[in-house]
C-alpha cells in the first residue's frame, strides 16, 4: 500500500486504509485493529476504544498497552476526556494536558497521562448527543492540536467503529442485541464491576452512584483500578462496612 506524505492525506485516502485493514476481520478483533488504524493514519501515537455504561465507561480495546492503561485510569477516576465525550455525545479536543485549565479540568488524569508520557487526548463520541454508546479516544506524546483534514479522518474512523459496534451480527441467529455475543464477550471483564456496585448498595444500603464512588475511592486509595477492586469484592476478599 502507497504511504501519503502526512500534509497530503485525506479522507479518500484514510478510507481505503481503513477498508484495507478491517477487510476479513471478524467482528471480535475489529474494535483493536480500528485503533491500530487511527495510529496509522493520524499523528497519533495510541488509540483505544470504550463503551457508554451506567457510572463508569468499560472499556473495550486499546492498540497498545499504554491506551489500555490510560482507558482503565479514566474508568477507575470517573474523570477525564472520555467521559466527557461520552456524557455530551460532542467530541473533547484536549492540545495539551500540561496546561492549567486541564489540570483543574480533570487534576488526578492530567497528572496520570502526563507521567505516562502523553500530552494530548483527542475523545470522540461513538454516536452523538442522540445516542452516543462509547467513544475513541485517541491519546499524542507531544502537545497539539489536529487539522481540520486529520478531524475529519478521526470522525471517519469514530463513524466506521460506531457501525461496527451497533450493527455488526453476533453470530447467533436468536440474539438481536446491538452487537451480540462478541460485544459481550469483549466487554466481559468489566461485569464483576456492576456485580460489586450491587453488593455495596446492599451492604451499606446507598445508591448506585455512592456505591460505585466508594468503589472508585478505595481503588485510588489503594493504588489500584476498580476492576481490581471489584474483582475481590465478588470473591469476599474486600469488605465495604457501614460506618
Amino acid at each position: 500500500m502507497t504511504v501519503r506524505p502526512r500534509n497530503e492525506r485525506d479522507g479518500a485516502w484514510a478510507a481505503d486504509v481503513i477498508a484495507e485493514s478491517v477487510r476479513g476481520v471478524g467482528p471480535g478483533e475489529l474494535p483493536r485493529r480500528l485503533c491500530e488504524v487511527a495510529t496509522r493514519v493520524l499523528p497519533v501515537s495510541s488509540a483505544s476504544v470504550s463503551l457508554s455504561g451506567v457510572g463508569m465507561p468499560v472499556p473495550l480495546s486499546a492498540g497498545d498497552d499504554r491506551a489500555a492503561e490510560l482507558m482503565e485510569i479514566q474508568a477507575s477516576l470517573g474523570e477525564g476526556p472520555c467521559l466527557e465525550a461520552a456524557r455530551t455525545g460532542a467530541p473533547v479536543l484536549v492540545a495539551d494536558l500540561g496546561a492549567a485549565p486541564c489540570a483543574a479540568r480533570w487534576p488526578v488524569f492530567a497528572q496520570q497521562a502526563t507521567a505516562a508520557g502523553i500530552q494530548a487526548v483527542y475523545a470522540l463520541p461513538l454516536g452523538d448527543r442522540a445516542g452516543c454508546v462509547g467513544t475513541l479516544d485517541l491519546y499524542r506524546d507531544a502537545p497539539g492540536t489536529l487539522t481540520a483534514r486529520e478531524l475529519h479522518i478521526a470522525h471517519l474512523i469514530a463513524k466506521v467503529m460506531t457501525v461496527a459496534l451497533v450493527y455488526l451480527p453476533c453470530g447467533d441467529e436468536d440474539d438481536t442485541r446491538p452487537g451480540g455475543t462478541w460485544l459481550t464477550e469483549l466487554a466481559h471483564g468489566h461485569d464483576q464491576v456492576f456485580q460489586a456496585v450491587g453488593m455495596i448498595m446492599a451492604r451499606l444500603r446507598v445508591g448506585a452512584d455512592e456505591a460505585l464512588a466508594r468503589l472508585r475511592a478505595r481503588a485510588f486509595a489503594h493504588g489500584r483500578t476498580v476492576p481490581d477492586l471489584a474483582h475481590d469484592v465478588v470473591a469476599q476478599r474486600e469488605a465495604f462496612d457501614r460506618d
